[in-house]
């Protein structure tokens, strides 16, 4: 729980994207300064300072991992509640919800027991193999079309593309800290007195 939420934590503020506010300004941080997700009211934040002493290279390390984590997020939160409202994969219709979801595990039937190894596989190779810039055709980080789909992107023009990468982001922040609140509640113990107000049907 405490490196979960570790990782969140440092994930979430590592690419809010931006150098601090206050101090001199410098071609570098003017350039970041006009970067996606630097939006009202935080604007240029970085509240940990770690691009204090950062060069494009490195911003743009953050912001891949920020917009990944947010991906992730955004999938961890809407799993999160297909489960909390009874939703199973065959044969896995004893696992509970959330940190439940561990619990008894030897009880289930050895082809349930198989989706969790897969499932670690599959998410290994994603990373390594699929969710790369292997084209070296990404016009932003976190774009990983590699030339292969575009969704139209390609006849956006770029205030639409501006506006829709910062649509992105601030779900994807807004997720990491919807499942960081999840995770917290649940271990406070007082999840079943929130989700059924805004997921009917929710298996407590």
């Amino acid at each position: 729980m405490k490196l979960a939420t570790i990782a969140l934590l440092t994930g979430s503020a590592a690419a809010f994207a931006p150098a601090q506010v206050g101090k001199a300004t410098t071609a570098l941080s003017a350039d970041f300064s006009k970067e996606a997700g630097a939006m009202a009211p935080l604007g240029f934040f970085d509240p940990l300072n770690l691009l204090e002493n950062g060069d494009q290279e490195y911003f743009d390390r953050l912001r891949a991992t920020e917009i990944k984590h947010g991906r992730i997020s955004m999938l961890a939160v809407w799993g999160y509640i297909a489960t909390g409202t009874g939703w199973r994969l065959p044969g896995m219709e004893e696992v509970g919800t959330g940190f439940k979801a561990f619990e008894n595990l030897d009880k289930l039937p050895f082809e349930a027991r198989g989706v969790f190894p897969l499932t670690l596989f599959t998410m290994i190779m994603l990373e390594f193999s699929v969710m790369q810039d292997f084209a070296g055709t990404a016009e932003f980080p976190g774009d990983l079309r590699n030339g292969v789909v575009d969704f139209g992107w390609d006849n956006f023009d770029e205030a639409t593309k501006l506006k829709k990468r910062n649509i992105e982001i601030n779900n994807g922040r807004a997720a990491m800290m919807g499942i960081l609140g999840l995770m917290v509640h649940e271990q406070l113990g007082n999840i079943d007195g929130l989700i059924p107000y805004w997921v009917p049907g929710y298996v407590h």
